[in-house]
Order: C-alpha cells, then sequence, then structure tokens
C-alpha cells in the first residue's frame, strides 16, 4: 500500500505517523489511523484533513493548541500539555483498519498510556484499543460517546464519536458535542 502511495503522490509522507505534542503531557487524544490525505500526506495526526479541522479547532478553544489550523508538519502548531496518537501508525488498506493492524499496533499505543492523566478515544475502535492496551475488560468499559472510565486510581479515559466527516455531516457529532467531551478533559486536569 505505501509503495503504491509513494507512486501515485511522491510527496506523501506515506509511512508510520508519530505521535504528535510533548511527551509528558497530562492529556492524550487517541485517534484511528491515518487519513490517506491527511496524516499519510502530511506526517502529522489530523493534519490536513476535514477530522482535524474540528479536533484543532476544539484543541484551540480549550487551550490544547496554539492554533486553530493545523495545514502541514511545519506550520509551527504546537500542542500544550496535549498529544495526540493514533490506535494504527500506518495508512490502513482501503483506508480502513483491520483487526489485525489494530492488535499489532496495540503495543505501540501501550508506550503511549503511562504519563496521560486523561485519555479521549476518537471513536469505539480507539476506546477498545486503549481499554485493551491496559487489560482491562470490554464488558466493563462499554463505548458511549461522553462516557468516562476509570481505568486505574489516576487515569480516565473518555469517549467521544470520531470527529470524521461522515459523524460531522450527519450531525452523529456536533461541534458542541466534542466541546463538551474536551470540556470534561479540561475539568478533569483542573
Amino acid at each position: 500500500m505505501r509503495r503504491q502511495v509513494r507512486v501515485d503522490h511522491p510527496d506523501y509522507h506515506a509511512g508510520p505517523v508519530p505521535a504528535f505534542g510533548p511527551t509528558d503531557a497530562r492529556l492524550l487524544v487517541v485517534g484511528l489511523a491515518p487519513g490517506m490525505h491527511g496524516a499519510n500526506a502530511t506526517g502529522r495526526p489530523f493534519t490536513g484533513d476535514h477530522a482535524g479541522g474540528l479536533l484543532y479547532r476544539t484543541l484551540h478553544d480549550f487551550g490544547f493548541a496554539s492554533s486553530p489550523v493545523s495545514e502541514s508538519a511545519e506550520d509551527g502548531l504546537r500542542l500544550i500539555d496535549c498529544r495526540i496518537t493514533n490506535v494504527v501508525k500506518c495508512l490502513p488498506p482501503q483506508n480502513k483498519p483491520v483487526a489485525a493492524e489494530v492488535n499489532a499496533c496495540n503495543r505501540f499505543l501501550a508506550t503511549e498510556l503511562e504519563t496521560p492523566t486523561v485519555l479521549v478515544a476518537l471513536g469505539g475502535v480507539a476506546h477498545k484499543a486503549v481499554v485493551r492496551a491496559f487489560g482491562l475488560r470490554q464488558k466493563a468499559h462499554v463505548f458511549g460517546h461522553g462516557a468516562a472510565h476509570a481505568l486505574n486510581a489516576r487515569q480516565t479515559l473518555i469517549d467521544s464519536y470520531h470527529c470524521s466527516r461522515y459523524n460531522t455531516n450527519t450531525r452523529r457529532l456536533t461541534a458542541a458535542m466534542f466541546a463538551d467531551v474536551f470540556s470534561a478533559a479540561r475539568d478533569r486536569l483542573a
């Protein structure tokens, strides 16, 4: 897949997309996978795609980003006490991750989980991957938009519908609903 992308789009990053933001951040946002013309192109999570528009605007509104717009990995945007990672590090086939990829990348996700006190999972797949990385039972931590789950005595997981174009266009997720999730995250970090 990556080889073909490099042929079709030689200027794209087309490789594993690293996490973005300070390693000592207290907030960790967990997305699904690099989008074809977003993170796969730019090399930075949620940069250059529709989902990133809502995410970075919301992070900026709550003081977690220096700018409301993320255009490229070289645009000077900084995250403040926030880090963003994806469950799957590389562009998945047909832009849809399969269970084998999620499972193979879970060890990389696990390395991101020690520092943050609040984690925001963008979508059910991200939620399940976080719960798995903590070695917890899925049945005891059921995904639900706005739901908060104690992962241990120090860390909390807050769920959100993914900020995808589909979810925002169908109004499954509105800007106000998304803001409520990050308001809850900010309150827990206060």
